[in-house]
């Protein structure tokens, strides 16, 4: 065997996974290079040690796919042990995978299905292994695998514990272009320990040798070897079909299609025509539907010469038996074989696959019938069998593969005459259907055009349209987009209220109060809401009952315990109703009510419920779960959890700008080096989302800041107030924490102001920055009066940055016009930060520290430079605790572990150091600054300090001068 490496590797996770400590193998290889050879030598070492190995497959359906089609393959194989069974019988989810006829929709109140269905497969999978039999699960072909695969396989790597398990995964490395959707997957399970990456590489010389010899029994000729070397190239499939067609003499084809073809055409006629037929349903086919469907063409009109024909394929090992299905010995021989087919051939073949599914279905499921349909342009029975798959999605709680089979049936509707007769319901209904399902697979955008689109349907149908205006709203208002939202929310109303009270009333009515909520219209709000609570008690839709009484605590947030109260029984009412959506919206409110109150570990405790609900219940990403994780990222900062963190599991696309933003809080107060690259990059998201805007605008102000270029911080800032004014109001509360980023640089800036200026250009320059300082300040103030804090005034955080602002603006005019130092302001700022904010509070500790200091309080201003210095170094805060340090060697104030600066170097600070050294380097201030992370201008101030420092009027000169002052190493 010449793969040694790679089967010690499997070993040692077997033996593993009999300890109990699952694992998994990733192996990943080109088309040809020996996956599929290396995972049955693999299988057959994991039955020789005493283990179970259940072999599963994803199948290529091009546009349609069949959910979870490997773990219920699996599934079916565990089905029959005792353990087994019973995990099925606890979990009824489980049994849904086992029918192959079509699930029924999901019901609101079956809100533990995706949970049951999830959980339920992991410990199944569990349940299959023991200490003295460890399960093998192999997963080949991944690179196939549909989204509902993909997020098993990543919820269960997230959650191996103790299961004597090892999963065995294969995928083409050659197939994954950047856009592929295994690749985020792979980049994320590879982040977990459990999971271990296996590339397999083109034979070596020596391993091809060795290879060639176990195919042929014998040492090759060195003239054969060669050939198969170069024409191979160390591909083990290539090499051992040379070697199977007869030996690579010099006349045999170059190309391995040909040489595939050439090993076929030495079979019996039938054997090659069977193959012909079973490449049409891929590399892998049930035996029962291979003989349906080659018992309809006239080569095999008789049994015994279909019989015949299986056994020499079998025989031949051009099919390989694996359970009650056949299998090409290699994908790249289906793939050739059915590539060589004319196209007439090809849709020929792919209507007798139908026929013979349509008469008997339990050949195969919803989805091949439509694959084969749509290639064999059978459009009605394409169209029928897609609505039936997405039926079956819908069932099986996959929303994914539902919207692609719903936009399937979109996509072929004017092209079938009769569409809506062998669907059984119109255009407008499968585009409102084809919506909810994009919605809950977190694609609000997608959710939003198809619900359009049966807004425009419904043009003759007002009664109709109103419901579909409602579902157009609530999308808008997921994406943000209020004003939209309520003109929909509003003519849904209107035409809803003339058909009297209904739950569609109760619903409309309750999203129309939350897009008022948005709008500042607190009391017609209020007002809405009390009448969607109204309507929705009349008519028992506890959902939207949920949803209004949620909008009132946000509008009744004066008091937190009674609108916390209010809010927990919303969430009760929506969760007994099974209106998920409403219970997340009422979680993540609940949740925010105390965060917003201070009251962080009532906030975490909520926040953590919610995600896992979400989970649970397949709405990870919609619009609720997503503010969940949101939340979840922006609450981990705050209690100083600066630790990087890989995506949640099953992010989709559209996720990825807010959650990549809302993460650049932690990056930056980490000091990641890309993070001002990060947030600019997410400036074209601020259009489509506002929270993209504040999160990533905000923070690129603040890492600006810290990379020393502080003209851009506050353009920056400025740029983003502007921004979120039109987009949301003038006055946005978050305008207060805006404008104390940006009052930070300024005087930051201030404190930079070049020594050695005139006395004119230095007042100027001072009075420019006190000019913008004080217009911030005062935005920030009028701000915190005209904005809309919850509950009509602001929380521990709100306050919090309000005091910062004024704290800033004070070491600005310290900087810029001589004020005195005032440490009350900074004080007043930590105590207010203490609530939680954890990293917030060690900044302006600092700042507190630098104030006690300039005010001559050198003993106070050394025990909380001490302290900040002390919170930076747990979280992880590297900028801040090197800006501590770097005051701390200036000024001469003691820390532990900040040694003194010698006497001949203390007027220059220890950028200014730097800055003298790679002056000596003969580096211009553009290079500097690229060196150092920081602006060319802000190198020319650090030059003229240094200059002004030394006395001296050159950079020749200060170089000559730090030399003999003993400044610089010779």
């Amino acid at each position: 065997m010449a793969r040694e490496a790679e089967v010690a590797t499997f070993r040692r996770a077997l033996a593993r996974a009999g300890e109990g400590s699952p694992g998994v193998l990733l192996v990943g290889g080109d088309a040809g290079v020996g996956k599929t050879r290396l995972i049955t030598h693999l299988a057959q070492v994991a039955q020789q040690a005493g283990a179970r190995v259940v072999v599963a497959h994803c199948v290529d359906l091009g546009e349609v796919g069949i959910p979870y089609l490997p773990f219920s393959e699996a599934l079916s194989q565990l089905s029959g042990s005792a353990l087994v069974d019973q995990t099925i019988r606890e979990r009824p989810a489980l049994a849904r995978l086992l029918d192959p006829g079509v699930a029924p929709a999901v019901q609101s109140d079956d809100v533990a299905e995706r949970l049951q269905l999830l959980d339920g497969l992991r410990c199944a999978l569990a349940a299959a292994g023991s200490a003295d039999e460890p399960l093998v699960l192999v997963l080949e072909d991944l690179h196939w695998a549909e989204p509902s695969t993909r997020d098993v396989l990543r919820f269960l790597v997230a959650r191996l514990r103790s299961e004597h398990l090892l999963v065995l995964g294969t995928f083409r490395t050659d197939d994954l272009d950047r856009r592929h959707p295994l690749r985020p997957v792979l980049a994320e399970l590879y982040r977990q320990p459990t999971v271990e990456r296996v590339d397999l590489f083109p034979f070596t010389e020596p391993e091809l040798r060795r290879f060639t010899t176990a195919l042929a029994e014998s040492p090759l000729p060195d003239a054969e070897f060669d050939q198969v070397l170069r024409r191979s190239e160390g591909n083990a499939f290539f090499a051992e079909e040379l070697l199977g067609a007869g030996g690579p003499s010099a006349g045999l084809p170059w190309s391995l299609t040909d040489v595939l073809h050439a090993r076929l055409q030495r079979l019996d006629p039938a054997v090659h025509e069977l193959a012909r037929i079973a490449s049409v349903a891929g590399r892998l086919v049930r035996e029962d539907l291979l003989r349906a469907t080659a018992a309809r063409t006239r080569t095999f009109e008789d049994p015994a010469a279909l019989d015949a024909a299986l056994r020499d394929a079998v025989a031949h090992q051009v099919f390989e038996v694996e359970g009650s299905k056949l299998a090409f010995r290699h994908a790249l021989l289906a793939e050739a074989l059915y590539l060589d087919l004319l196209p007439g051939e090809q849709s020929r073949l792919h209507r007798t696959y139908l026929s013979a599914l349509t008469d008997d279905p339990s050949l195969g499921k919803a989805a091949q019938r439509a694959h084969h349909a749509l290639h064999g342009h059978d459009l009605p029975t394409a169209l029928a069998a897609s609505h039936e798959a997405a039926d079956r999605a819908a069932g099986v709680l996959a929303p994914d593969e539902e919207l692609r089979h719903r936009e399937q049936v979109l996509s072929l509707w004017d092209s079938v005459p009769d569409a809506e007769t062998l669907v059984g319901v119109d255009k407008a209904e499968v585009a409102l259907a084809a919506s909810e399902a994009a919605s809950r697979a977190g694609l609000f955008s997608r959710a939003e055009q198809l619900a359009r689109r049966a807004v425009e349907a419904l043009e003759d149908d007002k009664d109709r349209q109103a419901a579909a205006r409602d579902l157009l709203a609530r999308h808008l208002l997921d994406q943000d987009f209020v004003d939209e939202a309520y003109e929909q929310a509003e003519l849904a109303v209107a035409r809803l209220s003339a058909q009297g009270p209904s739950p569609a009333l109760a619903w409309a009515t309750a999203r129309r109060a939350r897009a008022l909520l948005n709008l500042d219209r607190d009391d017609d709000a209020a007002a809405a809401a009390a009448q969607a609570v109204e309507v929705a008690f009349a008519v028992g839709a506890p959902g939207a009952e949920a949803d209004a009484l949620t909008t009132l605590a946000v509008l009744d947030a004066a008091d937190p315990d009674t609108s916390a109260s209010l809010l927990e029984t919303a969430r009760a009412r929506a969760a007994d109703a099974g209106e998920l959506l409403a219970e997340l919206r009422t979680t993540q409110n609940l949740s925010t009510t105390y965060f917003y109150a201070g009251d962080l570990a009532k906030a975490d405790v909520v926040l953590a419920e919610g995600i896992a609900r979400a989970e649970s219940t397949g709405l990870s990403w919609s619009a609720g779960g997503q503010q969940l994780h949101v939340l979840d990222e922006l609450f981990r900062y705050v209690r100083g959890d600066l630790t990087a963190r890989p995506a949640p599991p099953g992010m989709p696309t559209s996720a990825v700008p807010l959650m990549t933003a809302v993460q650049l809080y932690a990056a930056v107060a980490r000091g990641d080096v890309d993070a001002v690259a990060r947030g600019k990059g997410l400036r074209d998201a601020w259009d489509v989302d506002g929270q993209v805007a504040l999160y990533a605008g905000g923070t690129l102000a603040d890492a600006l800041t810290w990379a020393g270029r502080y003209d851009d911080a506050v353009a920056a800032a400025v740029e983003l107030a502007e921004h979120l004014g039109r987009v949301w109001s003038e006055y946005f509360l978050g305008r207060i924490w805006i404008s104390a980023l940006a009052l930070a640089a300024l005087a930051s800036a201030a404190e930079l102001v070049p020594a050695g200026s005139s006395a004119d250009s230095l007042s100027a320059a001072r009075a420019k920055l006190l000019e913008v300082g004080d217009a911030l300040a005062e935005v920030a103030h009028t701000t915190a009066v005209r904005g809309r804090p919850r509950g009509g005034k602001l929380g521990p955080e709100g306050r919090a940055w309000l005091l910062r602002v004024d704290a800033e603006l004070a070491r600005l005019r310290a900087a810029a016009s001589g004020a005195p130092a005032d440490p009350a302001r900074w004080e007043a700022t930590v105590r207010e930060f203490g609530f939680g904010y954890r990293y917030e509070e060690a900044r302006s500790r600092f700042r507190w520290a630098q104030a006690l200091h300039a005010a001559d309080d050198v003993e106070a201003a050394t025990r909380e430079a001490v302290t900040a210095l002390a919170e930076a170094d747990v979280m992880g805060a590297a900028p801040l605790a090197g800006a501590v340090r770097e005051w701390a060697r200036r000024a001469r104030v003691a820390l532990p572990g900040t040694p003194r600066r010698h006497e001949s170097v203390a007027s220059l600070t220890d950028r200014e150091e730097e800055v003298l050294t790679l002056v000596a380097e003969g580096l211009s201030n553009r290079q500097i600054g690229e060196r150092l992370y920081i602006s060319t201008k802000t190198v020319s101030v650090h030059v003229s300090n240094v200059l002004a420092k030394l006395g001296v009027s050159g950079r020749t000169e200060a170089v000559d001068v730090a030399h003999r002052k003993g400044l610089l190493e010779v």
